[in-house]
């Protein structure tokens, strides 16, 4: 290295001593080569042309799916034969519920109708009117379901649904707070989760791709974008003049006992009157504690619990020809099946080929007789509930609980008059 060094310094001093030119750097105008120039012009011109044309072929099928969407057509049934109650002061109503909120546009129908029974429970045992916050629940669920994404490497359902029951493990871990609190609005006054889903599922998928699992930083960054979407929830807050915590206020305001509610469902899949699993993607932690009976006795606790002053959160399938939101109403169509066909069978043939699913959590809170039907008041935070007379609420015939419901939430209390062995 000392030798090369030396013999470039001496090169050096040989030219400057020698009076020799030197070449010297500068810049220059780079020469334009009009023939390639042309040729770049030509393929920039065929490409322009060509995103031109897909730019048009775009916007015609756009157009064209919008036109489609705004004519596009639903079966639904007439009303013929069909006497349904004219008032919601025809039914036989629970004490006390919030007026129906709307999820607007979430699919977060669990957390809602959930709320919603749990309000009614606080009141019926404490008389507290209290509403309570969603959006709450919503954020924690939101973290456990990353948790579990992580513990499964990926292979856990990461979706906005959930169940009824999910609000007692979040609440249980978390605690609760009053909607005042924490509303989950941070850009509006109505719910918009489309980016916040988005977000959360393209980083998971990312950390899935990669295989990136430290739950710590996943968790961490998820949070930071339920946070910029909802906002920070509370560590503390004050009611009625005292600090609590949200499980201090779980705990000590509200006094709602989780081990005192129970989940049940009806079908021949599981062995009746025993715990199984509530197998739909909406239970995404495979939950086994849902006590299963037959269609009859299922029936009759809910009419047991309405009977009882007790309301009850329930679930199932929605989109059928006699669910008709104008006209507030949810039966079921001769063409359907007719009523006296209604069963055990039936209702479970439509489990099995997916016909009935688990689409949508509502809270039932009244019950009236119409000729020779049961009909029953529901809540509801769907949009279609506010298409009618009577918003954010639906009137069903018996004949669309027992066919298309699958499970529903209700006080221990109500069970054990249908179930003497039950606990």
């Amino acid at each position: 290295m000392k030798l090369k060094f030396s013999f470039v310094f001496w090169m050096i001093a040989f030219f400057a001593a020698s009076g020799l030119a030197q070449n010297k750097a500068g810049y220059i105008v780079k020469p334009v080569d009009a023939i390639l120039d042309s040729l770049d012009k030509v393929a920039e011109a065929t490409t322009a042309k060509n995103d031109s044309i897909t730019t048009n072929i775009k916007k015609r099928q756009d157009g064209q799916k919008e036109a489609e969407e705004n004519v596009k057509k639903v079966l639904k049934s007439d009303l013929t034969g069909v006497v349904k109650p004219k008032s919601l002061e025809e039914f036989k109503q629970i004490n006390y519920y919030f007026p129906p909120v709307a999820q607007y546009n979430t699919g977060t129908c669990w957390a809602f109708s959930g709320t919603s029974y749990l309000e009614s429970e606080v009141e019926r045992l404490t008389k507290q009117k209290i509403k309570l916050s969603e959006m709450y629940t919503v954020y924690w669920e939101y973290v456990e379901k990353a948790r579990r994404f992580v513990s499964e490497r990926g292979e856990s359902v990461f979706e906005e649904g959930s169940e009824c029951n999910a609000l007692f493990r979040i609440m249980n871990k978390y605690g609760a707070v009053p909607e005042e609190t924490y509303t989950g609005l941070v850009n509006g006054q109505m719910h918009n989760h489309t980016l916040l889903v988005k977000e959360m599922q393209d980083y998971l998928e990312y950390c899935k791709t990669n295989h990136y699992w430290d739950e710590e930083t996943i968790i961490a960054s998820i949070k930071i974008i339920l946070i910029k979407h909802l906002g920070v929830p509370p560590a503390t807050f004050v009611w009625n003049g005292k600090t609590l915590t949200p499980m201090e206020f779980y705990k000590n305001v509200l006094k709602i006992n989780s081990s005192d509610y129970v989940d049940l469902m009806s079908t021949t899949s599981e062995p009746f009157y025993e715990y199984g699993e509530f197998k739909v993607p909406d239970n995404w932690w495979h939950d086994k504690n849902y006590y299963n009976i037959p269609i009859d006795k299922w029936y009759a606790v809910i009419k047991q619990a309405i009977g009882n002053g007790m309301s009850v959160a329930i679930g199932g399938d929605v989109s059928e020809a006699g669910y008709i939101g104008k006209e507030d109403v949810g039966f079921i169509p001769d063409f359907d099946i007719p009523y006296a066909y209604i069963n055990q069978d039936s209702r479970e043939f439509r489990i099995e080929n997916a016909t009935t699913e688990d689409d949508h959590g509502l809270h039932l809170v009244g019950m009236t007789k119409v000729g020779k039907y049961d009909w029953f008041l529901i809540k509801d935070s769907g949009r279609s509930s506010r298409y009618g007379q009577f918003k954010g609420f639906y009137f069903w015939r018996e004949d669309f609980v027992k066919l298309k419901m699958l499970t529903f939430t209700v006080h221990k209390d109500a069970v054990k008059a249908i179930i003497p062995q039950f606990k």
